[in-house]
């Protein structure tokens, strides 16, 4: 089955200010900085590449009609984190909306996988979300409110060989969206995460083989990965009004929640 038609824009985001972690690329962070911006929302956008951050904010312009402030992060480190939340109050005055997506992943079975691979993927995975959703927070209950959009993965709740560090990772991070929602509704902001399964773009068919790519397709009722745009739509809809009820739900972007 093909990908329906690319969705053009109706105003969700209108008047809002959203912040992108890991956005450069080809992967769902760039698609959610474009769809939030051709929603009308006024974008930043962060990334640890600083030469593919300032090309994502580039063809960025050409969407929302001005360059969006693209801040280098790495999301293990907290003055990067400290840094990058100060320029986007500073440019923006406000953070109403915090998408976490960085990320990182790989592959080693549990029986070979060293202390560093381990340690790397849950730091940036999980930590670095905790790190960014602990700075949007503080700046979110000064202001009255906002919207945390995490990214976690059907790997948090369903087992795949060689993937024991990204799927803990993940899961961690569901656990922490459900416990920061019950900590931030007091003060008028809704945390949640979207988990996608496959979503396709260059990037991860150069890391993945052929055959594991076909073995996750089979697996979806579409008979096809999900485009990352369409992930996307998902996180525009969790930061929107339309979800005004909804906080600490983690929400599967495909067939596989278990």
């Amino acid at each position: 089955m093909d990908a329906p038609p690319y969705p053009t824009g109706h105003g969700l985001l209108a008047g809002r200010t959203v912040l992108v972690t890991a956005a450069a690329g080809t992967g769902i962070g760039f698609a959610t900085a474009r769809r939030c911006a051709e929603e009308g929302a006024t974008v930043a956008i962060s990334d640890k590449h600083e030469r593919r951050l300032g090309e994502a904010a580039d063809e960025l312009a050409e969407v929302s009609g001005g360059r969006p402030l693209a801040v280098p992060c790495d999301v293990t480190v907290e003055e990067d984190v400290q840094r990058l939340f100060g320029a986007a109050v500073e440019r923006l005055g406000r953070i109403d909306v915090l998408v976490n997506n960085a990320g990182l992943g790989g592959t080693a079975d549990l029986v070979d996988m060293t202390d560093e691979q381990w340690s790397i993927v849950l730091d940036v995975t999980l930590n670095g979300t905790f790190r960014c959703t602990r700075a949007a927070l503080r700046h979110m209950y000064d202001h009255g409110g906002g919207v945390i959009v995490n990214n976690a993965s059907v790997l948090g709740w369903r087992a795949q060989a060689g993937q024991a560090h990204y799927a803990a990772a993940k899961a961690g991070v569901m656990a922490l969206t459900r416990c920061a929602a019950m900590e931030a509704a007091p003060h008028g902001v809704r945390v949640n995460a979207v988990a996608p399964s496959l979503a396709m773009h260059p990037f991860l068919s150069k890391v993945t083989s052929d055959e594991v790519l076909a073995e996750l397709t089979q697996r979806e009722a579409f008979g096809r990965a999900a485009e990352p745009w369409e992930v996307a739509n998902v996180i525009v809809w969790l930061a929107s009004d339309y979800a005004s009820y909804l906080t600490g739900e983690v929400v599967s972007v495909s067939n596989q929640h278990p």
